[in-house]
């Protein structure tokens, strides 16, 4: 096997047409088909099935296709720290939880490069999918935290996919509101407090609670809201006088002026818990220079950004 038939065959399940994938790849079809054909003789399985439509990756070839796509961007990533800049579109993204400093730090990044010469991505989506985007390398680098009650579970899944977790910075429970909510000029705001009042959370299509974004999803809470957008949940903060629980660190110049973070005050029955906040990556690899970058403005971002503590 050839790094030459790893591009062709992931290049054909890009496109999903063999002619089209030997137009990218400026060959004609029959020594595309030739390459494909001896790579599937080599390794003992069928990677596409043809049709009149086009090609369909087979059950097979997926796992196959998966396990060299990681392959292929381990390869590109020594090629960019040791070859200097390559002549193709390099391909960079974050899949992150929904966090201010993460896209700060993402804007830091980009602006350090010309756009023309990169497929930039930054993903706000669920923690399962965070996960599995950089297990799959549809990511290079993910955003998540971990706590005492959801530790095992986050270590678990993150063992099935190979990758490892980066410590970034530890804080407690913070309540945000918009600066209109009866609760908004508390110094400390309790669970009891926050009883008559709807707890929002990013949905994440899950049963158990130790995949929530948002800490302490483990109470329980008697009005809940789930939302899929920060925007949504920004409208319901005000619409409703909702609230959601949250790290408490954010980024002055994107979080509007018209929303407060208020510290998580605990009792005896609902105590606050630590988030250590991190970064994940595949086990043993080598970060491109564009995710060194995206490390550095991280750290960078946390580093200038306020984090709200209970004294």
């Amino acid at each position: 096997m050839t790094i030459q038939q790893v591009i062709y065959a992931l290049t054909i399940e890009e496109y999903g047409s063999m002619n089209k994938a030997a137009e990218k790849l400026y060959i004609v079809q029959p020594t595309l088909t030739s390459a494909i054909q001896e790579l599937e003789n080599e390794i003992g399985i069928t990677i596409f099935m043809r049709t009149n439509k086009g090609v369909i990756v087979t059950p097979e070839g997926a796992e196959f296709l998966n396990d060299i796509r990681g392959f292929y961007q381990q390869y590109t990533n020594v090629v960019q720290k040791y070859a200097g800049e390559g002549s193709y579109k390099r391909k960079f993204g974050v899949s992150t939880q929904h966090y201010s400093f993460a896209v700060k730090a993402f804007v830091e990044m980009a602006k350090e490069y010309d756009m023309n010469e990169f497929d930039f991505a930054i993903r706000e989506t669920r923690t399962r999918t965070i996960i599995t985007d950089v297990g799959s390398l549809k990511s290079e680098i993910g955003i998540i935290y971990r706590s005492a009650h959801n530790e095992k579970m986050i270590n678990k899944l993150l063992s099935v996919q190979a990758l490892e977790f980066h410590p970034l910075v530890q804080c407690q429970a913070c309540v945000y509101l918009w600066k209109g909510h009866p609760l908004a000029k508390e110094e400390a705001i309790s669970f009891e407090m926050l009883e008559p009042y709807p707890c929002l959370s990013f949905e994440q299509n899950e049963d158990s609670d130790f995949l929530d974004e948002e800490i302490l999803g483990e109470n329980v809470y008697s009005k809940t809201i789930k939302v899929t957008d920060r925007q949504t949940m920004l409208t319901l903060l005000v619409g409703l006088n909702g609230y959601t629980l949250c790290s408490g660190i954010f980024a002055k110049d994107a979080t509007d002026e018209n929303y407060v973070v208020v510290p998580y005050k605990e009792d005896a029955e609902n105590p606050n818990s630590t988030m250590e906040i991190g970064y994940i990556t595949k086990k043993n690899s080598i970060l491109s220079k564009v995710g060194e970058k995206y490390i550095d403005e991280l750290k960078s971002s946390l580093e200038s950004l306020d984090v709200v503590v209970i004294n």
